[in-house]
């Protein structure tokens, strides 16, 4: 089972860009997209990124939308300094599944 997080950054020209961390046991997927009908691409995080992830994680705990145990799998991966886990595309579900 995944954990899908999701919040919006601006870039250096002041444009808007959803960023979505997938969370899949051991591995983080992180893409982002740019306006409605825009395809989805691979992202890649910088601390800020890895800091809202945690900040994300830490208010579901309390509601309970995640477990404890999930909140620090999420830390200790976010807080690994290498490429913050797979990057790549979003899995989107074909008609043939």
């Amino acid at each position: 089972m995944s954990i899908e997080f999701g919040w919006w950054n601006k870039d250096t020209d002041g444009k808007k860009f959803q960023v979505v961390a997938n969370v899949h046991g051991a591995n983080i997927e992180w893409t982002r997209h740019q306006g409605h009908h825009t395809a989805w691409e691979p992202h890649i995080p910088d601390d800020e990124d890895r800091a809202r992830l945690v900040y994300e994680a830490e208010k579901r705990v309390p509601r309970r939308l995640i477990t404890q145990k999930q909140f620090e799998e999420i830390k200790r991966l976010s807080e690994n300094s290498g490429a913050g886990g797979i990057v790549g595309r979003r899995m989107r579900s074909s008609p043939e599944m």
